[in-house]
């Protein structure tokens, strides 16, 4: 067996040339105080959406309307669907509604 030549580098970065990860590097490093204000982002985000929902969105409109959605979802179960359902009002997965059984 060969013994291994100690003039030889052991790291393979270090063969081909390339720094190895530890070269470079302070032995203590010190943080850095770093800040990125978003602000100017997050106005421009907000200003986009409201232009893409338009000047007649109202939000109290939406709500009925998701409301209303909720409403015939849950409508016409039959007696199986409507314990399901239940158990799922009781477990806390659906929100209760109404009398906190499925609109019939």
């Amino acid at each position: 067996m060969a013994s291994h030549d100690p003039s030889l580098p052991h790291d393979p970065d270090e063969s081909a040339g390339r720094p190895t990860p530890e070269a470079g590097r302070s032995q203590n490093p010190e943080l850095v105080d770093f800040a990125v204000d978003l602000t100017s982002q997050e106005v421009l985000r907000q200003a986009h959406v409201l232009d893409a929902l338009g000047a007649d969105w109202s939000p109290v409109e939406a709500l009925r309307g998701e409301e209303a959605a909720y409403d015939l979802l849950y409508s016409g179960l039959d007696e199986e669907q409507r314990r399901v359902h239940d158990e799922l009002v009781a477990a806390g997965v659906l929100p209760r509604r109404g009398d906190g059984h499925a609109a019939a």
